[in-house]
């Protein structure tokens, strides 16, 4: 029914051709925009340029693999492949920058071609990667290239897998059959699919129908079925995979790994490590040192008119709970006259409040008040984008009326937030406000990725400035 394919035959063959022709790719690319940027139709390069090109070939060996882009594009979607790419050579481009400033060589180089290498470098490899998706795709349209699954279970866990993978037929799965011990009829149908029979019968019909994998999605309770399932198989080479039925918990950014060399199932945690870690410093060190220097003048004009419309100090300093946990100071400046709250703890500015002055007003109504924590990004406490720090009572205030209200910190704090440009900003005078906050700052930290910090800078500018609820 379902044709074999090279690709089906050796899965590894296209990320082993890949590792081959990106470098190729990378080479091709310099050598096109010498071409257009020198107006010549010889195509070799000056030996500065095979030098420069030579470091490029030799990060990209180093760099792509670390961003995990040679991993099996079964299961994966076209987008996710492309930002994985995006990703991997942006890094290379800028591994790449660096060497030419520290070598102090950049003046031999054409920007413009440099600019033009990398474009056509990020097209090459996108568009590569855009014919292998066409030509797998093609491949299962003529009904090969599929590995053909079995489920083992019907519950809710196994209904979530089928609606999946019908959702996602780029994924390159077909589902054959289902199996269970607690169905009696064998003719009975779920979401579409038979019930062949009950797992006694698994063995036979993965033997006779050449199936390429069993998935198990069944309740963590059934472990007793889960070794039958494995000992019925014993003689089969069929992969097999549990797909552990986890969701009815609350889970944050939950993922497989290993713990000294045992599988091991994350329930809730940080996304930034590895990669992440790398790719959020290095946006917020860059794209923070640019807004810095670019808000420098406005920085000095508000210093000084603060300095000249109430006395105290230009800065106000509060603790507040950065990433994980670790108490950290941040700076804003200080909108309010100076008063001391040591009696009665710190407590929200609230409409009308007769603490904060009138310039101070114009500043948090406008977010000018936030400007100084570009310095706390610069210093590592906090991020450009994530979830706002509060103050240390609010934390001991809301921490038990809030579900997972402190999964807040598996982040670094933000100077502004997928809350804020949602309209979740200042005054959270009721609880549902605070619940709705927390919301959004656990969407941003499931769903975080480079694009999604840019979206919210990018919204931030238009609409996360002003806001009514800024008093």
């Amino acid at each position: 029914m379902f044709g074999r394919s090279t690709f089906k035959n050796y899965p590894g063959f296209i990320n082993l051709f890949s590792r081959i022709v990106d470098p190729l790719v990378v080479v091709i690319a310099a050598i096109v925009a010498y071409s257009f940027r020198f107006s010549t139709s010889d195509f070799s390069l000056p030996q500065n340029y095979q030098f420069l090109v030579l470091i490029a070939v030799f990060c990209v060996a180093l760099v792509f693999p670390a961003f995990n882009i040679y991993a099996s594009w079964r299961g994966q979607g076209l987008a996710k492949q492309a930002r994985i790419v995006i990703l991997a050579w942006l890094s290379t481009a800028l591994i790449v920058i660096v060497i030419l400033f520290g070598l102090k060589l950049s003046s031999d180089y054409s920007r413009l071609w440099l600019g033009l290498w990398m474009l056509l470098g990020f097209l090459f490899l996108v568009v590569y990667r855009l014919t292998v998706y066409w030509i797998l795709q093609y491949q299962r349209s003529q009904g090969r290239n599929y590995r053909k699954v079995v489920i083992v279970g019907v519950g809710d866990l196994a209904k979530k897998l089928i609606s999946q993978i019908e959702e996602s037929p780029w994924s390159g799965f077909k589902i054959m059959a289902l199996f269970e011990d607690e169905v009696d009829c064998k003719s009975d149908v779920v979401s579409g699919f038979r019930i062949e029979g009950r797992i006694d019968d698994l063995h036979d019909f993965v033997d006779k129908n050449n199936i390429d994998e069993v998935w198990i999605a069944l309740p963590l309770r059934a472990e007793k079925k889960v070794k039958e399932v494995l000992y019925g198989l014993r003689h089969q080479t069929v992969n097999i995979k549990l797909i552990p039925d986890i969701f009815g918990f609350a889970l944050l950014n939950h993922s497989i790994t290993e713990l000294v060399g045992l599988p091991a199932v994350n329930l809730s945690d940080t996304p930034m490590w590895g990669n992440n870690k790398l790719v959020k410093a290095l946006e917020d060190k860059i794209i923070g040192l640019f807004i810095f220097i670019l808000i420098s003048p406005l920085l000095l004009v508000i210093s000084i008119a603060i300095k000249f419309t109430s006395s105290g100090t230009i800065l106000f300093k509060q603790k507040r709970h950065g990433w994980d946990g670790r108490v950290i100071n941040i700076y804003k400046f200080r909108t309010m006259k100076e008063h001391d709250e040591s009696h009665v703890g710190v407590t929200q500015a609230c409409k009308g409040d007769v603490r904060v002055t009138k310039l101070g007003a114009f500043l948090r109504r406008t977010s000018l008040d936030e400007l100084p924590q570009f310095y706390n990004v610069l210093q590592g406490r906090m991020s450009i984008v994530g979830p706002r720090p509060h103050a240390l009572a609010h934390n001991e205030l809301y921490k038990n009326q809030v579900n997972k209200y402190m999964l807040r910190h598996m982040v670094k704090p933000g100077i502004t937030g997928w809350a804020q440009v949602n309209g979740f900003r200042g005054e959270t005078d009721t609880l549902d406000k605070m619940q709705k906050r927390v919301e959004f700052d656990l969407y941003y930290i499931e769903n975080w990725s480079f694009w999604f910090d840019l979206r919210i800078i990018f919204l931030t500018i238009f609409k996360g400035f002003i806001n009514k609820n800024a008093y």
